[in-house]
């Protein structure tokens, strides 16, 4: 029986395998930082030989290339695949002997692209790594390669599941994304599953191809920005990153970064930032979901200076980046606000859904949701301006003038919406609430989706 080790990426809603027989591994769709499978392989004292791509990746650097190269592994990519580098070339229904216990035979499952591969281990015990494909309760969304080919895809990956689903109800389901990913067409369910859990929860299997489409299509919200760069740097072979500190500046190089139109990002949680802070810095805390939100807002090729209180923090953040394909921050600081700027420190208050509940009685203010547009059709505030995060640099002309209370669903957004409008002079009050928890609690009116 074979050993199956996940890693996990959290913060973009990915998996990554690594599946060895005690002697002998292969990979599946490793993250860029491969250090992270590299530790794996020798802790479990077993050697890397193949790695697999289920396809050419939308949300994250993938790091197959590097592992393939530095292990001796062969990697095995789509033979349709338009890539730049040498691989192994690999086609529906190739079987793979990787040793005499592990078998894997590849399955094309169109639908998060037209390429997309699943990957079965046969056997006993048998496994489908499903890549964007079959998740768990969902499927991967189609729409990743422009709109003009959504649909295609979404009829594609009914058909896919549909050829997934002849599988042993028995086999477990083991998808790259789907954790809280954006490459997911909607919200998965569960930490695991098998293929006869699947034909039951799975719209995909579910409900007619027609019904799937139309849901799966309707139901579609944005994506990040830095998804644009992803396919292009995963066809080129993208080398191991570089994960050594960068320069250290002082309070006069920060400064003249800043000065500069640089991005100096503050890496404590939003609690530390709202009570002290660089002025014009950004607050995208280590606390969330940093690279996506980071890299979503980020104008690509800007310059990014990592604030944090530890050089551990400035590593993680670091690591985040290098997935997104971020590869070198300009520079780096640690320690606290003061240590960073002579000048005053900035700062914003921070309320809950009652405040504001107890604020509209007494005076009108401004309330902007910084949610994306599928979050507010679903359930608003009446009279709130609806700015997605995303979008918010594009539309600062469009913020309400006056004192402004910025809301999300749990206050992440809130906050980094926060630390760039009050960089752009507005006044600011952060709602640090939970929104489905605490806004109709709190006695506020609630406008939702018929």
């Amino acid at each position: 029986m074979a050993t199956i080790t996940t890693i996990e990426t959290p913060t973009l809603g990915d998996r990554s395998y690594v599946v060895h027989d005690g002697r002998i591994a292969f990979v599946v769709d490793p993250q860029r930082d491969i250090d992270r499978v590299l530790a794996v392989a020798e802790a479990s004292g077993v050697h890397i030989t193949h790695v697999f791509e289920t396809h050419i990746h939308n949300d994250y650097v993938t790091g197959g290339y590097s592992l393939a190269r530095l292990t001796g592994a062969a990697y095995h990519v789509n033979a349709d695949d338009d890539v730049s580098f040498e691989r192994v070339p690999i086609r529906d229904g190739d079987v793979v002997t990787v040793s005499d216990r592990l078998r894997v035979r590849a399955v094309h499952t169109p639908g998060h692209t037209f390429t997309h591969l699943s990957y079965v281990l046969e056997g006993e015990d048998p496994v489908v790594f499903t890549g964007g494909s079959l998740l768990f309760g969902s499927t991967g969304r189609p729409d990743l390669l422009g709109a003009d080919h959504a649909e295609e895809l979404a009829r594609l990956q009914h058909a896919s599941a549909h050829r997934l689903s002849t599988l042993p109800d028995a086999t477990r389901v083991m998808p790259t994304h789907g954790f809280g990913s954006f490459c997911s067409a909607t919200q998965t369910e569960g930490d695991s599953s098998t293929i006869g859990r699947e034909k039951g929860v799975n719209p995909a299997l579910t409900t007619s191809v027609e019904d799937f489409v139309a849901q799966t299509l309707g139901g579609l919200d944005a994506y990040p920005a830095y998804y644009a760069h992803m396919g292009p740097a995963n066809s080129a072979g993208p080398d191991a990153p570089d994960l050594s500190l960068p320069e250290r500046a002082d309070r006069a190089e920060l400064r003249r970064r800043l000065e500069a139109g640089e991005w100096l990002v503050d890496l404590r949680t939003r609690t530390a930032f709202s009570a002290g802070h660089v002025p014009g810095s950004f607050s995208f805390g280590l606390d969330g979901q940093f690279a996506t939100y980071l890299g979503w807002l980020i104008p690509w090729g800007t310059p990014v200076t990592l604030l944090g209180e530890t050089p551990e923090q400035v590593a993680e953040a670091q690591r985040e980046l290098v997935r997104i394909g971020i590869d070198r921050p300009a520079a780096h600081a640690t320690g606290g606000p003061e240590d960073w700027t002579d000048g005053p420190l900035g700062t914003f208050p921070r309320a809950t859904f009652a405040d504001l509940s107890q604020v509209l009685h007494h005076r009108p203010v401004q309330v902007l949701d910084v949610r994306r547009v599928g979050e507010h059709r679903e359930s608003h505030l009446p009279g709130a301006v609806n700015i997605p995060l995303h979008e918010l640099l594009d539309r600062l002309d469009e913020v309400p003038a006056g004192e402004v209370w910025v809301h999300c669903a749990a206050g992440y957004r809130s906050s980094i919406a926060t630390s760039f409008l009050i960089a752009n002079g507005h006044r600011v009050v952060c709602v640090d609430d939970n929104y489905d928890e605490s806004a109709g609690r709190a006695g506020l009116e609630l406008v939702t989706a018929s």
